[in-house]
């Protein structure tokens, strides 16, 4: 499939043109306008995974300790920590002054209870909470974990930004229940949410925290070091048109678009004005998922016959075109980062064959079962993908029902474990950022275990013990040796099936300087 035309003209589209009041006039000195890559229809960041909701969390809220991009623990809340006991018992010290946006201190208690929210939902959290004897808060700044065994990756999976990051909030809100929705955001971050600006599909908005103090110390980097804001507002525009927000880009309407389709960034790339640069500079994973609750994907073989007629190269060109310097190929871990590893790839980089899968298929027993496929319209990649996978299933000649929403509307519908025939479904395909997918820890589609595990809930025992010995590795060889044997079982037992790794492109007025590279983060920019 091709990519999804756009506007030829979108140079040309007047300032008039545009259908919003809150773009009628040029952004100014202490306002950043942007565009996200898709509606912002969830606030939960421990509840999605999305990454819009990500971006919004990492606005509103903060966390013990930051991750550098050599994937370093920095503190950030914390001021330090001391552990003893032979590894099992670790105590963190919250920095002085921490307040909630609502004005209330930040206590240890509140850590207490976030973080046992987070450990139901993180893949690092999951891997510590069976190890923990206790946790409580000793006082008002410190609390403490004891452990039933030394586990020294406690401060990494702490500080891990991965998809839900570790982010602490008030007791009475991380009370939640951790698989249903928080109903208030409140943080301690750089910036304030405004509830009552938030108009879902069309307007969010953040004003400063003047309450914020960032640590005095370290590099800016990814989400560790000074967390400066540099602006009074930052404003989401919420234009699922490419070429509406093109030219409010253009116009100097909007000052960052985070996700510009291929056809926009040429266009913006003979702009002196604008800048166009990835955002991060690792590439990003992408994958096809399945539901293993339900048929046709409950059953392995059936997984398995889908390898060959997946076309790494047909799913990165519908994302990023046909330049080979903008994609990758992948296996299980992110091409570039020390774990990556060829082994088994030659189901993925193999002879590509529809008639081979077909024949697998019934091989299998494939019996016509509805294959629902749920997709965005409204979000660059996963939309591409989605493209992609609707014309494969085609060629396969299987009973497809595919479902095409806005995001939001993905999201929501992805958590659902009911059959097809009540309104369940099958596959759906997305992107992640490319620390997500570096190592097991962090890499959430990887696991196996079962009604815990990210949408999907494969249970696939021998992948839960390889990812527990890894933890349990003595050095970057030993961890090397067990990334090959978990590439090889992943690719037997298929839990998702990688489709490439491509650079993703952002666009950023030139005005604009000191970007933290990572993904959509808004400390340390600031106007020029």
């Amino acid at each position: 499939m091709h990519r999804r035309s756009l506007l030829a003209g979108a140079a040309a589209l007047p300032a008039a043109a545009l259908p919003t009041a809150a773009l009628a006039q040029p952004a100014n000195a202490r306002v950043l306008k942007f565009v996200p890559q898709a509606n912002l229809t969830s606030l939960d960041p421990i509840w999605t995974t999305a990454n819009v909701t990500r971006n919004h969390a990492w606005l509103v809220y903060d966390v013990l300790y930051g991750m550098d991009a050599r994937f370093q623990p920095q503190p950030q809340m914390a001021a330090g920590h001391t552990v003893e006991d032979e590894g099992r018992v670790w105590t963190f010290t919250l920095r002085d002054g921490l307040r909630f946006h609502d004005g209330e201190p930040v206590r240890a208690t509140d850590c207490v209870a976030s973080l046992r929210r987070w450990m139901k939902r993180n893949p690092n959290g999951q891997k510590i909470e069976p190890l923990v004897d206790e946790l409580v808060a000793l006082d008002d700044r410190r609390l403490r974990f004891r452990l039933k065994r030394a586990f020294p990756r406690l401060l990494a999976s702490l500080a891990n930004p991965s998809n839900p990051a570790a982010f602490i909030m008030p007791e009475r809100i991380a009370r939640t229940d951790p698989f249903q929705q928080i109903r208030e955001t409140v943080g301690s971050g750089p910036f304030r949410f405004l509830p009552r600006e938030y108009n879902s599909g069309s307007f969010v908005a953040y004003e400063r925290n003047p309450d914020y103090q960032p640590v005095s110390s370290g590099a800016v980097s990814l989400t560790a070091g000074p967390k400066v804001a540099h602006f009074d507002r930052i404003e989401w525009h919420i234009i699922t048109d490419a070429a509406t927000a093109a030219a409010a880009l253009q116009a100097g309407e909007i000052d960052w678009y985070e996700q510009p389709p291929p056809e926009i960034q040429q266009l913006f790339r003979r702009n002196r004005q604008i800048v166009v640069e990835p955002i991060d500079i690792l590439p990003n994973p992408a994958i096809l998922r399945f539901n293993h609750l339900h048929p046709p994907f409950n059953d392995r073989k059936i997984r398995q016959a889908l390898l060959p007629a997946v076309d790494q190269t047909d799913y990165m060109t519908a994302i990023v075109g046909p330049d080979p310097a903008g994609f990758s190929s992948m296996g299980i871990f992110t091409p570039g980062t020390p774990l990556a590893n060829d082994a088994g790839m030659g189901a993925l980089l193999g002879p590509r064959s529809i008639d081979r899968s077909k024949a697998l298929l019934k091989e299998a027993g494939y019996a016509n079962q509805p294959i629902r496929l749920i997709g965005p319209t409204d979000i660059l990649a996963p939309a591409a993908l989605t493209q992609v996978a609707v014309d494969m299933f085609r060629k396969l000649e299987v009973n497809l029902d595919f479902v095409l929403t806005d995001w939001g509307s993905v999201i929501q519908r992805r958590a659902s474990r009911e059959p097809v025939e009540k309104g369940g479904w099958s596959t759906f395909l997305t992107a992640f950022s490319s620390f997500e997918f570096a190592d097991p820890a962090g890499n959430f589609p990887l696991r196996g275990n079962g009604a815990a595990a990210w949408f999907g809930w494969p249970t696939i025992p021998r992948l839960e013990e390889l990812r527990d010995a890894w933890f349990d590795a003595p050095d970057i060889e030993a961890q090397q040796r067990l990334a090959r044997e978990i590439q090889l079982t992943a690719l037997d037992e298929v839990p998702y099936i990688p489709v490439g790794a491509y650079l993703s492109m952002t666009s950023l007025r030139r005005n604009l300087s000191g970007r933290v590279p990572g993904f959509a983060l808004f400390w340390n920019l600031k106007r020029s």
